[in-house]
């Protein structure tokens, strides 16, 4: 079955579970009308499906490669990516000032998540050129910013992130790349850096490399590390692509999946570069473009798991077997605890987005602290639906799943990868259990606040769904609570299970507001949630709280390995 972009359940989430119509009641977005909203979704929605969708098995069978040092895209990702670029789809959340339509982050993220479920690797690119948009937005110099964005948001050119090093993966500070300052004000970079995103391209005119590097007079660790930009072509008087830079791709990874995505070995050589930001705060921008990045990564996995899950409802619908597979219980429960938890990640993704944009037109603090909260949460649930709806997926299928050309394979392939870039969830779960914390669980308790409100709320109407949610939201509570009085190693030991039990309650909070603003098909999967996926929080509440000691007493020899 082909790809469908599901405009009708982003638009009921965006008009009754997560509305959009506070973001649009706000001075900065107040052009996000419904009519522009429902335009924009559904054109949106015309392009992944007609457009992008038919390329996704190409990038898979046909991967990108590595000609004369120059990347050779997968068949038609040129004329897809000129698609996204000339309907201005890259600059949709960007700045108008410099080409940018200014319109919400939260319909941006729904409209990436259609892209990406219609062909991942390709829509890679813009993701990482959106994040490089982002932190020149914030802290790059006015000089930087008219020159770079401009053609970043027209898809002219596409930007990366450098982080990665052989020796530094999540240490960042154990980095070795280092910069030189030349007489003219600029930069030399020399140094190699792994994993990096569509570092070289054909289908734009130039790449450009957030690279992160270490002066001389820079310290130990990540505060010492400053932030350049290092064009693969550098910029003529006009702003044309010039003389070639100093740097170069010297291999492409081999994958598991998204093989349409070129994932670079880059090698800087004395390459000339801009500082972003100030010297020695470079983690600064990049965590803009990266706290952005992990928001966009969580509803790949949601685009990952809606497409494989459409391939395996339509396959069990024409599977017969003693009738159509899809009237077996066992088949049937794997298909509706998949569209319940696609749901879930979907609602608190868009929730995350709703709440930077509020942030971002009203500058309450307690919407930056929301926000802040919920992206690790947005990334690693997302990630993991990812997972196991596209594991779920080849399930259906049964034997034809593990047969390649089926397709259903190639998703849980591609989806594997987004657990682990962007920080791996369980860096997200650390990030929620300890940094977002740090405000004595302010906003832990103002969510789960807010869940018991709605229960409150609902009792009436849906008591069977409001008694078990009120429950675990309260359960909820008490883990946090105990949580914050532990000591970090046993935080660290139970992030993991906490962070799968708050996405699940919120979730729970998500499909009980759909039930009472919905009919049929909403209510069914709020109670598929709320009865199938959310008891699932009584083992992980107990192993969030089990400690430390149990891991630690653990002999490294159980593991397998020798004296």
């Amino acid at each position: 079955m082909a790809y469908r972009a599901p405009v009708e359940d982003i638009a009921f989430i965006l008009d009754s579970v997560v509305p959009l119509a506070g973001i649009a009641a706000t001075e900065r977005f107040a052009e996000a009308t419904p009519e522009t909203v429902s335009a924009i979704l559904t054109e949106a929605g015309r392009l992944a499906t007609e457009v992008l969708a038919p390329l996704n098995r190409n990038g898979d069978l046909t991967p990108a490669r590595l000609e004369n040092g120059a990347v050779r895209s997968s068949p038609g990702f040129d004329t897809g990516f000129a698609a996204l670029a000339e309907g201005g789809w890259i600059g949709l959340s960007a700045d108008p000032e410099y080409g940018g339509a200014g319109l919400p982050q939260t319909l941006n993220v729904a409209v990436a998540e259609m892209f990406a479920g219609a062909c991942l690797s390709l829509q890679l690119n813009p993701l990482l050129t959106q994040g490089q948009i982002e932190a020149l937005q914030h802290h790059a110099s006015d000089e930087l910013r008219a020159l770079y964005l401009p053609k970043l948001i027209s898809g002219e050119w596409n930007g990366t992130m450098n982080l990665t090093e052989p020796q530094a993966g999540s240490d960042v500070g154990a980095l070795t790349t280092r910069a030189e300052r030349a007489d003219d004000g600029t930069y030399r970079i020399t140094g190699q850096k792994i994993f990096i995103t569509w570092g070289d391209s054909d289908v734009n005119e130039n790449t450009c490399h957030a690279v992160l590097a270490r002066l001389p007079d820079g310290g130990k660790g990540t505060r010492g590390i400053s932030l350049f930009m290092v064009p693969k072509y550098l910029p003529d008087d006009n702003g044309k692509p010039g003389v070639a830079n100093s740097l170069k791709v010297v291999s492409l990874e081999h994958k598991m999946g998204i093989h349409g995505s070129p994932t670079c070995v880059m090698s800087y050589e004395g390459a000339k570069g801009w500082l972003i930001g100030q010297e020695h705060k470079g983690m600064a921008a990049m965590f803009t473009m990266m706290n952005a990045a992990r928001l966009a990564v969580g509803m790949q996995g949601v685009a990952v798991a809606e497409a494989a899950l459409q391939q395996a409802a339509a396959y069990a619908a024409e599977r017969a077997q003693m009738g159509a597979i899809i009237t077996h219980p066992d088949v049937r429960r794997m298909l509706a605890v998949s569209r319940a938890e696609v749901f879930a990640a979907r609602a608190i993704g868009l929730a995350c987005a709703q709440a930077l944009d509020l942030a971002a037109a009203t500058g309450e603090d307690g919407w930056t602290a929301r926000a802040a909260f919920l992206t690790p949460i947005a990334k690693a649930y997302g990630t993991d639906v990812g997972c196991r709806v596209a594991d779920t997926g080849v399930q259906v299928h049964g034997g034809m799943g593990f047969i390649e050309e089926t397709g259903a394979a190639q998703y849980l392939r591609d989806v594997r990868i987004t657990p682990i870039y962007e920080g791996t969830n369980g860096i997200q779960a650390i990030d929620l259990v300890l940094r977002k914390m740090m405000d004595g669980g302010e906003m832990a308790f103002a969510l789960i606040d807010e869940v018991l409100a709605g229960a409150d709320a609902a009792q009436d109407a849906l008591p069977d769904l409001a008694a078990p949610l009120r429950e675990a939201a309260q359960a909820l509570r008490a883990a946090t609570e105990s949580l914050l009085a532990s000591s970090q190693p046993d935080r660290l030991a139970g992030a993991t299970p906490y962070l799968a039990a708050f996405a699940r309650v919120l979730g729970a909070h998500f499909h009980l507001i759909a039930a009472q603003k919905g009919a049929g098909a909403r209510a069914a999967l709020a109670r598929i949630y709320i009865t199938r996926i959310l008891p699932r929080n009584a083992g992980d509440l107990a192993e969030a709280s089990a400690g430390i000691d149990q891991l630690a007493a653990i002999p490294d020899d159980a593991f397998g390995l020798g004296a």
